[in-house]
C-alpha cells in the first residue's frame, strides 16, 4: 500500500501542475503622455488585478508619449503587439481606453489585430473584455469600446480646438506670442545650454543623427553648429 504522505504529496503535485497549465498568461501596457508624469499607478493597480485572477504577468510595457501618436510612434505598443505574435498571451491589461490610443483608427486596428492574435483585450476602468470564454468577439464589449474611442477623438479634438481659439482671441486683443522683440541668446548662453549638442557635433555627427539623439530641432543645431566655426 502507498503511504498516504506519498498520496498527498502526489495529489499536491497534480493540481499544481493544473493550476498552472491553466493560468492565463497576460501584459500589462501603460502609457502617459508626458515626462512628468508616471503610470506607476496603472501598473500597480493592473497586477493587483491580475492577482486577485491568479493571471501570470509574464511582461510590462510602459512608455511616456502622447495617445495621438501613430502605433508605428509608439515603441513599447509595437513592441507589444511584436511580443504577442511570438509569444502565447492570453489577455493584454490596460487601465483605461485612452491609454491605448486617443486615435480611433489606431485604437479599433490594435484591437482587430489582438482579436485575430485569439488575445482578449481587457479595460480595468471599464471592466470590459473584447473576447468571449469561448475565444469569440464579445459584441457588447465591441460596442461600447468603440463608442468610448469616439468620444475619446472628439475629446481631443475639442481640447485642441479650444486651445486655438484662446489663441486666436489672445492674439486678436493685441496679445504677442513667442519671443520677445530685440531677445536674442548669448552665445555664451547657447554653448550652456546646448553643450550636449556641441560635443556630438565636435565628433562629426550629422546634424539628423545629433537632433535623433537630443531630440533638439535641425535647425537650432544648425544655429549651435556656428558656434563651433565662431569658438
Amino acid at each position: 500500500m502507498v503511504p498516504i504522505d506519498n498520496l498527498c504529496t502526489l495529489a499536491a503535485i497534480i493540481v499544481t501542475h493544473n493550476i498552472n497549465t491553466n493560468m492565463k498568461r497576460v501584459v500589462i501596457y501603460a502609457r502617459v503622455s508626458t515626462v512628468i508624469q508616471d503610470y506607476d499607478r496603472q501598473v500597480d493597480e493592473l497586477k493587483d488585478y491580475a492577482k486577485r485572477m491568479n493571471y501570470e504577468v509574464v511582461k510590462v510595457f510602459c512608455e511616456k508619449i502622447s495617445g495621438a501618436k501613430k502605433v508605428a510612434e509608439r515603441n513599447a505598443l509595437s513592441e507589444l503587439l511584436n511580443y504577442v505574435r511570438n509569444n502565447k498571451v492570453d489577455k493584454v491589461l490596460i487601465y483605461e481606453c485612452s491609454r491605448l490610443s486617443r486615435r480611433i483608427v489606431d485604437f479599433l486596428q490594435v484591437i482587430e489585430e489582438l482579436n485575430e492574435q485569439k488575445v482578449s483585450l481587457y479595460i480595468h476602468q471599464n471592466g470590459l473584455e473584447t473576447l468571449l470564454e469561448d475565444g469569440s468577439v464579445n459584441p457588447i464589449a465591441s460596442l461600447v469600446l468603440g463608442i468610448i474611442a469616439q468620444f475619446n477623438s472628439m475629446e481631443r479634438s475639442l481640447i485642441r480646438s479650444r486651445m486655438k481659439s484662446g489663441y486666436n482671441h489672445f492674439r486678436d486683443n493685441g496679445g504677442k506670442v513667442g519671443r520677445k522683440t530685440g531677445y536674442r541668446k548669448s552665445q555664451d548662453d547657447m554653448r550652456e545650454e546646448y553643450a550636449e549638442e556641441l560635443r556630438l557635433l565636435k565628433k562629426g555627427i550629422s546634424l539628423r543623427n545629433v537632433s535623433k539623439i537630443t531630440h533638439t530641432s535641425v535647425n537650432t543645431l544648425r544655429k549651435v553648429r556656428d558656434l563651433t566655426i565662431v569658438g
